[in-house]
């Protein structure tokens, strides 16, 4: 992916990536930000990473230290204190092939939530995008609530398998109980197979 070199229009340090993401999402800014922990220098450590944007709205994320982009690349450059931002603007045309790179899309309201941890940001940034990107919001969104519910539904799962055993064990049925999980529970593997048509993933 080649982003195009822009027009700086400041560089300064801030406590808070957000400042900056907020501060782009006021002014409309079509361009990108280079964001560089302060920490990570003073230990001699080289972070850096860019968010591109359109109209304010972030679209593409890459950590050019580990080479990789969209969520996993937001979090190579997640770093908690000061930041060096310099904020660059670029014409929408020369972004057009860059930000059709699809492996380093963000959903809207991602670089808030990752970099800042900031919601309320987040969501007003989801709310200032375009219909086509709130529907990425709210796409991320959903997947994140489904993998948390499984999350819960797996860790409840968990703790019955182990007081069932705990409850075998004190009643001396170890083995009964082994042998009914053989029965009657799939494994993992078995259940992907139902799960996806017998089509193995």
């Amino acid at each position: 992916m080649r982003i195009p070199r822009g027009a700086l229009l400041r560089s300064r340090v801030v406590d808070d990536p957000g400042d900056a993401l907020a501060e782009v999402l006021d002014e409309g800014l079509t361009g990108y930000v280079v964001f560089e922990p302060q920490d990570a220098l003073l230990l001699g450590e080289s972070t850096r990473g860019i968010v591109t944007f359109e109209e304010g709205i972030p679209v593409l994320a890459y950590d050019t230290e580990r080479d990789e982009g969209g969520r996993d690349g937001l979090e190579g450059f997640a770093v908690t204190g000061p930041h060096r931002v310099a904020v660059h603007a670029v014409d929408a045309d020369d972004l057009a092939e860059a930000h059709e790179t699809e492996a380093f899309r963000v959903s809207p309201g991602e670089p808030s939530r990752v970099l800042a941890g900031d919601e309320q940001l987040a969501d007003r940034t989801l709310d200032a995008a375009p219909e086509s990107r709130r529907e990425e919001g709210r796409d991320q969104s959903a997947l994140e609530a489904f993998l948390s519910d499984q999350e819960a539904i797996e860790q409840i799962q968990s703790e019955a398998r182990a007081e069932a055993q705990a409850r075998a064990e004190e009643w001396g049925l170890e083995s009964a109980l082994a042998d009914d999980d053989d029965e009657q529970l799939p494994g993992r593997d078995e259940a992907d197979d139902v799960v996806h048509g017998g089509t193995r993933y």
